[in-house]
């Protein structure tokens, strides 16, 4: 009984001290814990902010919509994409994964791959880590020591294709090298989920330009999968896939960068937009330029589509994400097909909701803040798009496509072009009672808004400096005005003549191919003013979004 007792006592002595020791370890680990998160929040603050002004979004789907070969379909195809971005990140950077290796902050590491880099894409291309300098203008498409003093002198026939890298020999002189021989192994690799991603396609057009997209991968040759993109009319799935665009290459704007859209067509919402294609060739008539600017004819095979996104890779994902494509580039595509115009119905509703009606309702007169609606907004962007096509794509003068003649300055006032042809085609469409749901009052209104959407970028990018020069014109047009509050009234009339003297300038601009010209405007109108700026400051503190960030994938969809 007494040993009974006595091993009792024993159990119940070994039991506190465990009790004891589990809670000093406890209490220790925590205060270590709360010691080693203050060191964390105080290293980390800026980096979290950062992150933060990105509003996560889920890119989701009802797959019930799809048949079991579509769902395969989309499988491979963000495979493919995957592939993409991979490529995305040696053309801006380098080696991603030791870059990656580098970073022990989480929150530094979540902000470069959003960035996809160290420098902020939102924040005029900023380094964020100290170690990293400027981001070079050529980033990593060209030898990072080359001059454009020597890149003149280098005699080569490819060195300004779209398709081609610049490196150096041995003996350090230059060579062009076609992305199929630099990214062999890549390219090869998505090349043959292309095909199969064919086999898998149910729609005949699809099935077509998966196949020939396949082989320009692995050849450089993209005009003949660009003219079957163009030619898929019936299509469910849609699938964005190569090097496109040119903005990565700030030194030249010659080399385009890797990319990728997973989208899923809206049926119903496109068919809406069919009629709109067919009056295009009667809106380029309509322009406010004399006849020898728009005296090209814009295809009319061109289609509008409504799209939901549900993976994005690459050059589209990187920073400030697409909400809307207009494609393909290939000015001879164009003219033979026109474009295809499709709107990101559910990225456009994110941004909308997150970030511009925040911002309007900071900056836009109370008064006018009824007029800032999503169908306005989804407008004027679509009509961006259309825009694109419009206007004028070789000089009048002999100085070859207007893209050739502006060089480096073509991107911005390209997008400026776009910006404000929109406005003007969809203010005539309401005009002429072919959109009856908003007014142009809605729409400037809108616009006026959206501006400060896409200047919260800065002035760094082709968007940014595009709605600068747009914004410094409509001020000196008198366009609207701003009240000691610090909102912005828009004056409609003054806008609608502001509208179409801007749309006037551009495109004698782009016709003249008048490169000085455009260097000298640019350089002048270009950036944000000190009012705005402070004004862009003030909503900091507003914690709106700048942008939004997806969570993505197989995963998500359920796949």
């Amino acid at each position: 009984m007494n040993v009974n007792l006595k091993s009792k006592k024993m159990k119940k002595s070994i039991v506190l001290l465990c009790v004891i020791a589990f809670a000093s370890f406890v209490i220790q680990g925590c205060g270590g814990s709360k010691k080693n998160e203050k060191a964390m929040t105080k290293e980390d603050s800026i980096m979290r902010t950062k992150v933060n002004e990105y509003a996560t979004v889920k890119l989701t789907y009802d797959l019930s919509k799809l048949t079991d070969k579509e769902k395969q379909l989309v499988s491979v195809l963000i495979d493919i994409a995957k592939i993409m971005d991979d490529l995305y990140w040696k053309q801006t950077l380098g080696d991603k994964q030791s870059f990656l290796d580098g970073i022990n902050n989480d929150y530094e590491k979540k902000f470069a791959m959003i960035n996809y880099g160290p420098w902020d894409r939102l924040d005029d291309n900023k380094p964020f880590i100290a170690k990293y300098g400027e981001k070079p203008a050529g980033a990593n498409f060209y030898p990072k020591d080359i001059t454009k003093v020597e890149f003149e002198k280098f005699d080569s026939k490819d060195k300004t294709s779209l398709y081609t890298v610049i490196r150096r020999n041995e003996d350090k002189s230059l060579k062009a090298v076609w992305y199929h021989d630099e990214y062999k192994a890549e390219l090869q690799k998505a090349s043959d989920l292309l095909k199969k991603a064919a086999g898998l396609a149910e729609d005949e057009g699809l099935k077509k330009y998966l196949e020939l997209r396949a082989e320009a991968l692995i050849t450089s040759n993209y005009q003949p999968s660009d003219m079957a993109w163009m030619d898929m009319k019936n299509n469910h799935i849609d699938f964005v896939v190569g090097p496109i665009e040119n903005y990565e290459d700030a030194m030249y704007e010659y080399k385009t960068a890797f990319e990728s859209f997973v989208l899923i067509k809206d049926m119903d919402w496109s068919k809406k937009l069919d009629k709109y294609i067919s009056m295009l060739p009667d809106i380029q008539k309509q322009l406010p330029v004399e006849d020898k600017y728009k005296k090209e004819v814009p295809g009319t095979s061109s289609d509008l589509g409504v799209y939901d996104a549900i993976y994005y890779a690459g050059d589209c994902n990187a920073g400030s994400k697409t909400i809307a494509i207009n494609l393909p580039n290939d000015e001879q595509v164009q003219l033979a097909k026109g474009s295809r115009r499709l709107q990101l119905k559910n990225t456009m509703k994110a941004k909308f909701d997150n970030i511009m009606v925040p911002i309007a309702q900071k900056l836009t007169d109370p008064a006018q803040l009824k007029n800032v609606k999503f169908d306005a907004f989804f407008n004027n962007v679509m009509f961006h798009e259309v825009a694109h096509g419009l206007g004028i794509k070789n000089t009048i003068n002999g100085k070859g496509t207007v893209r050739e003649a502006l060089k480096d300055e073509y991107s911005a006032l390209e997008e400026a072009k776009a910006d404000i042809l929109g406005l003007f085609i969809v203010t005539y469409l309401i005009d002429k009672g072919e959109i009856k749901d908003i007014t142009a009052e809605d729409c400037f209104i809108t616009f006026m808004a959206g501006i400060f959407r896409s200047v919260r970028f800065g002035a760094a990018s082709a968007h940014g400096k595009a709605n600068m020069m747009c914004f410094n014109f409509f001020e000196k047009a008198g366009a609207f005005t701003r009240n000691e509050k610090g909102f912005y009234t828009v004056d409609v009339a003054k806008m609608n003549e502001a509208m179409n003297q801007w749309a006037k300038t551009i495109l004698v601009f782009q016709g003249n191919g008048d490169y000085e010209g455009v260097a000298a405007y640019r350089k002048a109108n270009a950036m944000v003013n000190s009012q705005l700026q402070k004004e862009l400051d003030g909503l900091k503190s507003a914690n709106i979004p700048k942008d939004v960030v997806f969570e993505q994938g197989k995963d998500v969809l359920g796949l």
